[in-house]
């Protein structure tokens, strides 16, 4: 069985760091990541087996309380996943590039997770909230069709929650726009 990540995404900076604390102390997990992103959240991303992930994500989410805006838990996370939230992964360019944009840092990363697992496709980003008013954008590369597939099964799998955003598939990216995606 693979790596499971969790997260506790949260509407407060310093709720976020006490719940990041309580999380990693709660349980054997490594940090993947723990950010101040806009306006004002926190996310924080554990990595491990599935029951100390499930423990730190519980314990962060007690602690959070009122300023939790959302958690996640992917018990088997796809192996490209992590990288593309570390900004570490640089696909080459493929026939296309599909653009998931949610309105939570959490979903994102679930987008990624679907997306990955649904087609042929490579992750290139998973956006986690910079700069962005609080939401987040995951980017994928691969034939047209792939892209197509991953992006409709995330959007798809995210509907019930209504967190996309917007979801866009560019058939030939210019190869300058694609570098200044990386």
């Amino acid at each position: 069985m693979g790596v499971s990540i969790g997260a506790v995404e949260l509407n407060s900076v310093a709720a976020g760091v006490v719940a990041g604390d309580v999380m990693l102390k709660a349980a054997n997990v490594e940090l993947v990541v723990a950010q101040p992103t806009c306006p004002g959240k926190f996310i924080v991303i554990v990595a491990g087996d599935t029951s100390s992930v499930e423990t730190a994500v519980a314990a962060g989410k007690s602690e959070g309380r009122d300023k939790v805006v959302d958690t996640l838990m992917i018990p088997s996370v796809d192996k490209e996943v992590i990288p593309a939230i570390m900004r570490t992964s640089a696909p080459e360019q493929r026939e296309s590039v599909g653009v998931i944009e949610t309105f939570s840092l959490a979903s994102a990363v679930l987008a990624a997770d679907y997306a990955v697992k649904s087609a042929a496709i490579d992750l290139i980003e998973v956006r986690l909230g910079r700069g962005l008013g609080g939401k987040a954008f995951v980017v994928v590369t691969g034939k047209v069709s792939d892209v197509a597939t991953a992006t409709e099964y995330a959007r798809a799998q995210l509907a019930k929650d209504g967190m996309v955003l917007n979801i866009t598939v560019v058939p030939s990216l210019h190869p300058d726009l694609y570098q200044a995606l990386l």
